[in-house]
């Protein structure tokens, strides 16, 4: 198994199969209703706004994997929710499986000498940005589990 292959597999059980930490993205998900997701406790970001920025972050993240130099913007891909109806966080589902798709599809596209690319900005490989979307998303994950209990 390539590296490649690795990631993608790794990547796609933490997205929706059966990843080593019991929980997947969509399966968290999935029964969370627009209300929830916009939900706040104190001053936490919502589990909306934090699937955004995991939809952000992924999208930035690939696009510097394809040679795209990307800065991070001053609110760090946090923004308020505008349309908190049930349409438009089946929209934003829809768009972080799209964010996954795109993700997959690069990694059956590329060979793995990619991965040994730098991303001049930062110096990280460009492994390391793959590789992050994958911390980045547990992180995350955790996150939305614990909101998801307490609001």
């Amino acid at each position: 198994m390539t590296e490649l292959q690795r990631l993608k597999k790794l990547l796609s059980d933490h997205f929706d199969g059966s990843p080593w930490l019991d929980v997947n993205i969509m399966d968290t998900l999935k029964d969370i209703s627009a209300s929830k997701a916009a939900g706040k406790t104190g001053n936490h970001n919502s589990i909306w706004q934090i699937v955004n920025h995991m939809i952000a972050w992924r999208e930035a993240n690939l696009k510097r994997v394809k040679d795209e130099v990307l800065p991070a913007p001053d609110n760090n891909f946090i923004e308020e929710i505008k349309d908190t109806s049930e349409e438009a966080w089946k929209a934003t589902l829809k768009k972080l499986e799209r964010s996954q798709h795109n993700i997959l599809s690069f990694l059956e596209s590329a060979d793995d000498s990619v991965l040994e690319k730098i991303y001049i900005p930062n110096n990280l490989t460009y492994y390391e940005h793959l590789q992050g979307i994958l911390q980045h998303d547990a992180y995350h994950l955790g996150q939305i589990v614990l909101l998801k209990k307490i609001t």
